[in-house]
């Protein structure tokens, strides 16, 4: 399952220097929700390397701005404490967001 990101708990996870992938979405986000059940598997899959969770726009704020996130899906990717190049912005598949994840994981 994937972890929940609130505004409370995001900037001590992303301190952490641990990696972490936040996924941006909303209720009413068609391709949000369809994109849900991956996220949760990429989650359990890669847990032990990464922190992959989902952050809420309807209930939570602070972040969007921090990041200027204008539309969602919205994927940003974390290490050692920054924000690194890699953005996916819009639905994805699940081979593109594993291939993402390594990517990210090989930085």
């Amino acid at each position: 399952m994937a972890f929940t990101f609130t505004d409370e708990n995001v900037a001590e996870i992303i301190a952490s220097g641990k990696p972490v992938v936040i996924d941006f979405w909303a209720t009413w986000c068609g391709p949000c929700v369809r994109m849900s059940p991956m996220i949760d598997e990429l989650a359990e899959k890669y847990g032990e390397q990464v922190v992959i969770g989902k952050y809420n726009i309807e209930e939570e704020g602070d972040l969007c701005s921090d990041h200027r996130i204008m539309s969602v899906p919205t994927i940003l990717f974390f290490k050692n404490g920054e924000k690194t190049a890699i953005r996916l912005a819009g639905s994805q598949t699940k081979e593109t967001l594993e291939e993402k994840i390594n990517e990210f994981l090989a930085l």
